[in-house]
């Protein structure tokens, strides 16, 4: 699916439209989701079309007649209409693969599949010929199959006998090699039309090549008008079936009736498409359309939880976004309202209820823990919890009543910041990626296909994806996520609408190794892994100031009050809007070979918390020291930034020691300070929400109790 792009509306009628399906020479097809969440391919017309009167009274009025087939046997029109100039047609969801791609991946169907897609074809047919219509495209790209039969889609040059053809000039009103004789020479069609492209597929269904072939396609067609089917690969058991189908006279055709009578399907023979490889097939493609959908989330058991579902299962469990997306599109064989290109289709015959991705639940609430002492060695509120996340994890990050982190194993998971107990896990996606806080009600991560994927935070509910080659999150606020795309680009995707809006080269390379960044004041700056610092406008990407050299890696940096804090070799104060220098203090102690200088800033309460070297220092805004300087034990590049939490700071240490805290105000002498343990070994990382700290320590997740 691809992202909306300019001119693509939002809404067609009854149905919010999410992303792009596809397009082909008459329109273009959209998902949609109604206001109960279910799913529909929304076709719309061209534009240069959708101006011709006849046209486009001809396309609805096509829907309109399209809409009174009931059958099982079809995919249904749900609705169409004339919308502010724009006719769209919304049709049923299926999942499975067509039938072309099946015997393309599985070989030709075998006698008892044949007979049974023979049977449920023709009785199909005859519901559609008993409302007047005629289909005149039945092909076996236009043939899905589902866990309960096979099911006719593209109703998009279906009409009553006898009304005119939908088509633009020049194009032929049929496919070549599946069209009857009178379709290709232009002669009155009617319901026998179909049966001569049932013969067809079920000769392609049971030989996996066409019944006709030819080096051109005037050849080709020539060959149906005059020749005879290529039957040589069909068994012989099976000839007595479709070649009646082939009949250059019309009123020779059998009736769907008779051919479904011939067939002498085995009982049960919907059974048929429960087992075997193509059942298989239909299995993963239901599941993978549902998660594309979001209709599975996963499921939290009493106690916190989550069963072994495949959001949960172990790495290697879970196809990536690229395998869903061919396993659901067969290849890009699949065709989606006519539309042409890839598409999902999710029904199994009943209407399915989906979450509206963009129906995301309000913030959770969470009690703040109770304060410690400030003395002795800092009590865990719970863990530590061991061999839970991945050693390489960014820092973990609170989300009001969850903490989150990569987890082992691969993919994200959620903790309850309470007692610790597994919350929710998200395995298709790349920790190393990041995750960020959507106004602390999204968990915005990526997969490894670069789709931007959102879960509802406390749950683990999944939300809106886009696919925007996302190599890594950078910054989200309420409204946007930015992030960096695989070619080096920076992208903004709203939150809203799960659109991008905009895309754009930055001032400088950003590749190398994962840059720092922090959005605020209206820019997004950003730390490159060679210390230099670009900014660029929160609105539209464009540059707004550069800072070469002033780190030695990729320092987070801190926005406050419309100022940029910079860590690294000095401590700089720029202004967020022009980058120009407020006042830049020097480390205290001279910079060898990156051993000295700043780490990464924090600011609370207008406060600026910052390593210098193996010195906690405190600034006010204005660059004067906010209290006594604290010296911290066994601290070595690269530095984590400082977390403030109630009335303590706390710094974690690089080596011997762990993770220590002390008053803010810098008075050591009152006798608080703390230091918990850590194991020796990387990946020590920190973060505090709600008077906890979280600290994870190769592998390990730690709750401490703060002062």
């Amino acid at each position: 699916m691809r992202t909306l792009g300019p001119g693509d509306p939002l809404r067609l009628g009854p149905y919010r439209i999410v992303g792009v399906l596809g397009e082909g020479g008459m329109g273009k097809v959209y998902l949609g989701r109604d206001a109960a969440g279910r799913p529909a391919a929304v076709k719309v017309l061209l534009p240069e079309l959708a101006h011709d009167r006849h046209l486009v009274d001809r396309f609805v009025r096509e829907a309109q007649t399209a809409r009174a087939v009931t059958s099982e046997g079809v995919a249904r029109v749900l609705g169409a209409e004339l919308e502010s100039g724009r006719p769209w047609i919304a049709s049923e969801f299926l999942a499975g693969p067509t039938l072309d791609d099946a015997v393309q991946r599985h070989g030709p169907l075998d006698e008892g599949l044949l007979r049974e897609t023979a049977r449920a074809l023709a009785v199909t047919l005859g519901d559609i010929h008993a409302t007047g219509l005629v289909h005149r495209d039945l092909k076996p790209s236009n043939v899905v199959l589902t866990s309960n039969g096979p099911r006719v889609i593209d109703f998009g040059i279906a009409r009553p006998e006898h009304g005119l053809t939908l088509t633009r000039t020049g194009q032929i009103p049929v496919t070549p090699g599946y069209g009857a004789p009178e379709q290709v020479l232009g002669q009155r069609v009617g319901p026998a039309a179909d049966l001569f492209s049932l013969g067809a597929v079920l000769v392609f269904a049971a030989s996996g090549r066409p019944a006709y072939s030819g080096a051109e396609v005037t050849a080709l067609l020539y060959e149906v008008v005059h020749g005879s089917p290529d039957l040589t690969l069909v068994p012989q058991a099976l000839r007595y079936l479709v070649e009646p189908c082939f009949a250059k006279d019309p009123g020779a055709r059998p009736l769907p009736s008779q051919v479904a009578e011939a067939a002498r399907a085995p009982q049960r023979g919907a059974r048929l498409w429960k087992s075997g490889p193509y059942a298989a097939d239909i299995r993963d493609r239901e599941t993978a359309a549902r998660r594309m959908t979001g209709e599975t989330p996963p499921t939290v058991l009493p106690g916190g939880t989550a069963p072994a579902t495949e959001a949960t299962a172990v790495p290697g469990a879970k196809p990536s976004r690229r395998r869903l997306l061919v396993t659901l599109a067969g290849g890009g064989a699949l065709v989606a309202a006519g539309a042409g290109g890839a598409v999902w289709w999710l029904s199994d015959g009943r209407p399915s209820v989906f979450t509206d991705p963009f129906d995301i639940p309000s913030a959770a609430t969470v009690r703040p823990a109770e304060l410690g002492t400030g003395t002795g060695t800092p009590e865990p509120l719970w863990g530590p919890e061991e061999g839970v996340a991945d050693g390489g994890s960014p820092p973990p990050l609170p989300v009001r009543d969850v903490v989150v982190f990569a987890a082992a194993g691969g993919g994200v998971a959620a903790r309850r910041v309470t007692d610790g107990k597994e919350a929710w896990r998200a395995g298709e996606v790349r920790g190393d990626a990041g995750y960020l806080s959507i106004a602390d009600r999204l968990v915005a991560t990526a997969d490894g296909d670069g789709v931007l994927r959102t879960y509802v935070a406390s749950t683990g509910d999944p939300r809106w994806t886009v696919d925007a080659g996302v190599d890594a999150l950078l910054a989200a606020d309420a409204a946007h996520v930015y992030v960096l795309t695989s070619e080096g680009a920076l992208r903004c995707v709203a939150t809203k609408d799960a659109t991008v809006r905009w895309t754009r080269r930055p001032p400088l390379p950003l590749t190398g190794g994962r840059p720092a960044a922090a959005l605020g004041g209206g820019v997004l700056v950003i730390c490159t892994s060679g210390g230099d610092v670009v900014a660029v406008r929160a609105a539209d990407g464009a540059r707004a100031w550069v800072r070469k050299g002033q780190a030695a890696g990729a320092l987070r940096p801190a926005i406050d009050n419309g100022t940029v804090f910079l860590g690294g070799h000095t401590l700089a104060a720029v202004g967020a809007h022009d980058g120009k220098v407020r006042w830049n203090k020097p480390a205290m102690q001279p910079i060898r070979r990156g051993v000295y200088g700043f780490g990464p800033p924090t600011v609370a309460s207008g406060v600026v918390y910052v390593l210098d070297g193996d010195a906690m220092r405190s600034l006010r805004p204005d660059g004067e020291e906010a209290s006594m300087t604290t010296m911290v034990a066994g601290v070595t590049p690269p530095w984590q930034p400082p977390v403030v939490q109630a009335g303590s700071v706390w710094a974690v240490e690089s080596r011997d020691t762990g993770v220590s805290g002390w008053p803010r105000n810098g008075d050591i002498s009152s006798g608080q300070g703390q230091t918990y343990p850590l194991k020796e070994g990387s990946g020590r990382t920190a973060a505090g929400a709600a008077n906890r700290l979280f600290v994870l320590n190769s592998g390990a997740l730690v709750a401490l109790r703060v002062f």
